[in-house]
Protein backbone atom coordinates (compact mmCIF):
# COMPACT_ATOMS: atom_id res chain seq x y z
CA UNK A 1 0.00 0.00 0.00
CA UNK A 2 1.34 3.59 -1.11
CA UNK A 3 2.25 5.53 1.61
CA UNK A 4 0.27 8.67 0.48
CA UNK A 5 -3.21 6.31 1.17
CA UNK A 6 -1.91 6.50 5.08
CA UNK A 7 -1.81 10.13 5.23
CA UNK A 8 -4.13 11.69 6.36
CA UNK A 9 -4.46 15.55 7.38
CA UNK A 10 -6.25 16.04 10.89
CA UNK A 11 -8.13 19.05 12.04
CA UNK A 12 -8.36 19.57 15.46
CA UNK A 13 -11.30 21.13 18.09
CA UNK A 14 -9.31 21.02 21.45
CA UNK A 15 -10.79 22.56 25.05
CA UNK A 16 -8.04 23.93 27.06
CA UNK A 17 -8.61 24.97 30.89
CA UNK A 18 -6.45 27.62 33.04
CA UNK A 19 -5.94 26.99 36.63
CA UNK A 20 -5.24 30.50 37.19
CA UNK A 21 -8.36 31.97 35.99
CA UNK A 22 -10.67 29.00 35.93
CA UNK A 23 -11.66 29.36 32.45
CA UNK A 24 -11.89 27.12 29.48
CA UNK A 25 -10.67 28.32 25.99
CA UNK A 26 -11.92 26.51 23.05
CA UNK A 27 -10.27 26.55 19.94
CA UNK A 28 -9.27 24.99 16.48
CA UNK A 29 -6.21 24.45 14.36
CA UNK A 30 -4.41 22.04 12.23
CA UNK A 31 -1.16 21.09 14.05
CA UNK A 32 -2.49 20.74 17.89
CA UNK A 33 1.26 20.53 19.21
CA UNK A 34 2.33 23.90 17.92
CA UNK A 35 -0.97 26.00 19.04
CA UNK A 36 -0.51 25.12 22.36
CA UNK A 37 2.42 25.83 22.74
CA UNK A 38 2.02 28.74 21.30
CA UNK A 39 -1.18 29.40 23.86
CA UNK A 40 1.27 29.06 26.60
CA UNK A 41 3.91 31.07 25.51
CA UNK A 42 1.27 33.60 25.26
CA UNK A 43 1.04 34.37 21.60
CA UNK A 44 -2.45 34.58 21.44
CA UNK A 45 -4.47 37.89 22.97
CA UNK A 46 -7.29 35.42 24.16
CA UNK A 47 -5.20 33.60 26.49
CA UNK A 48 -2.08 35.12 26.86
CA UNK A 49 -3.03 36.18 30.39
CA UNK A 50 -4.51 32.95 31.93
CA UNK A 51 -1.44 30.90 31.45
CA UNK A 52 -0.34 28.15 31.60
CA UNK A 53 -2.95 26.06 30.04
CA UNK A 54 -3.72 22.43 30.57
CA UNK A 55 -4.97 20.68 27.54
CA UNK A 56 -7.98 18.52 28.37
CA UNK A 57 -9.85 17.30 25.59
CA UNK A 58 -9.72 17.38 21.92
CA UNK A 59 -10.82 16.21 18.94
CA UNK A 60 -9.88 15.17 15.41
CA UNK A 61 -11.66 15.22 11.94
CA UNK A 62 -10.27 14.78 8.84
CA UNK A 63 -12.93 17.02 7.50
CA UNK A 64 -12.50 21.12 7.92
CA UNK A 65 -16.38 21.96 7.95
CA UNK A 66 -16.79 19.39 10.34
CA UNK A 67 -14.31 20.40 13.29
CA UNK A 68 -15.35 24.30 12.71
CA UNK A 69 -18.87 23.50 13.21
CA UNK A 70 -17.96 21.01 15.94
CA UNK A 71 -16.15 24.22 17.71
CA UNK A 72 -18.59 26.63 16.71
CA UNK A 73 -21.25 24.07 18.58
CA UNK A 74 -18.85 23.50 21.73
CA UNK A 75 -19.17 27.54 22.42
CA UNK A 76 -22.92 27.64 22.68
CA UNK A 77 -24.37 27.04 25.76
CA UNK A 78 -25.75 23.71 24.67
CA UNK A 79 -22.11 22.93 23.72
CA UNK A 80 -21.05 24.21 27.56
CA UNK A 81 -23.17 21.78 28.98
CA UNK A 82 -22.12 19.13 26.82
CA UNK A 83 -18.62 19.86 27.58
CA UNK A 84 -19.51 19.86 31.11
CA UNK A 85 -21.03 16.58 30.83
CA UNK A 86 -18.43 14.65 29.53
CA UNK A 87 -15.53 15.87 31.00
CA UNK A 88 -17.59 15.92 35.02
CA UNK A 89 -14.73 13.62 36.39
CA UNK A 90 -11.84 15.78 35.23
CA UNK A 91 -13.77 18.88 35.87
CA UNK A 92 -14.70 17.81 39.52
CA UNK A 93 -10.80 17.33 39.95
CA UNK A 94 -10.19 21.23 39.55
CA UNK A 95 -12.32 23.60 42.03
CA UNK A 96 -15.17 25.36 41.77
CA UNK A 97 -16.19 23.97 38.24
CA UNK A 98 -19.65 24.76 37.98
CA UNK A 99 -18.33 28.11 38.02
CA UNK A 100 -16.03 28.33 35.19
CA UNK A 101 -16.87 30.29 32.22
CA UNK A 102 -15.81 28.97 28.83
CA UNK A 103 -13.85 31.86 26.46
CA UNK A 104 -13.98 31.90 22.57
Amino acid sequence: MPSSELSVVFCYVYVLFSEKSGTFYVGFTRDLKRRFAEHNKGLNFSTQFSKPWELIYYEAHTNENDARRREKYLKTTAGDQALHKMLRDKLAATRNFNQQKVYY
